[in-house]
């Protein structure tokens, strides 16, 4: 069904949303920042500091001549903070193999830590205009409906739903990228997981989905996870203030965040396992490379 790409691209064209990581000449290590920042935290959030980091850190070697603590504290509170680290190793691998250049290739993208298959046909898709299905929640969820007369995708993307996106990409790599983005963004805006907006899709008289008459999914692929009281909650509020610290925080203080000695026990011992916190001597915490004079003593988990 070819007619879908165009039809979403002539949509795209009128309804797109300005975001300033699809501007033209927006350099590949914005896209890829933007792209790791939107994983599983809506656009709304990442925009400030997207424009934060592009103003502190526009090129890798900007962010790699830094602590990784330093990205730690401007991640701020997207969540999954792991995702600053990945970004500064990002930035340090792409200094220190490609001269400061995010690399165009899918495999050599792929090499980078952290960054997986969505992710690095993503970048090379929207950075370098190249031709790959580029396949997300939404765009899995919009093609299931259009093309597959299915009320819903899977929860995990499959080789089964790349290839139904390739199908669907005109040949032309210019084109396939901006079909790629108009995809994503009919499911982003349209095509939803509740309430889809069907008499406002384009895709509307030729969506396998509608023509069955089906009825609109009860809720989406994947139910959205609690987050008060988790140990990710506890996490995030360790690091807050840690980010906040100028000297290496006790313990003591750090026991007045949560009143569950375990849980905040086990959220510590987390943050210090995944890189994210660092311990100094005295049982007292901070964001790794970070506090002046007393890198020697600092140890992670």
């Amino acid at each position: 069904m070819p007619d879908l790409a165009a039809l979403a691209a002539d949509w795209y064209d009128a309804n797109a949303r300005d975001l300033p990581w699809r501007a033209a000449g927006t350099s590949a290590w914005a896209v890829l920042v933007s792209e790791v920042m939107l994983q599983q935290t809506p656009v709304a959030r990442v925009l400030p500091v997207w424009r934060e980091w592009m103003d502190r850190w526009p090129v890798p070697p900007a962010l790699a001549a830094v602590p990784s603590g330093e990205a730690i504290r401007a991640w701020g509170r997207l969540g999954y903070p792991r995702r600053a680290l990945r970004l500064h190793g990002c930035a340090v691998e792409v200094t220190a193999r490609h001269a400061g250049h995010v690399p165009s290739t899918v495999d050599e993208l792929l090499a980078l830590p952290g960054v997986g298959q969505y992710t690095a046909r993503a970048v090379a898709t929207f950075a370098y205009r190249q031709r790959h299905p580029v396949v997300d929640t939404n765009v899995r969820r919009l093609v299931a409906r259009a093309a597959g007369g299915q009320p819903d995708a899977g929860p995990a993307t499959t080789a089964r739903d790349l290839a139904a996106v390739d199908r669907l990409l005109p040949a032309a790599p210019e084109a396939a990228a901006h079909a790629s983005a108009a995809f994503m963004e009919l499911g982003a805006l349209v095509c939803v997981a509740r309430t889809p907006r069907c008499a406002a899709c384009p895709l509307s008289e030729k969506c396998a989905w509608r023509a069955t008459d089906g009825a609109a999914p009860g809720g989406p692929s994947r139910r959205r996870q609690a987050y008060a009281g988790t140990d990710r909650h506890v996490r995030g509020l360790l690091l807050a203030v840690l980010r906040d610290a100028t000297a290496p925080v006790p313990a003591v203080r750090l026991d007045a965040v949560w009143p569950d000695d375990t849980q905040r026990t086990r959220a510590l011992t987390g943050l210090l396992a995944d890189g994210l916190i660092c311990e100094y001597t005295h049982a007292h915490y901070a964001l790794p490379g970070t506090i002046s004079g007393s890198h020697d003593e600092a140890r992670s988990g």
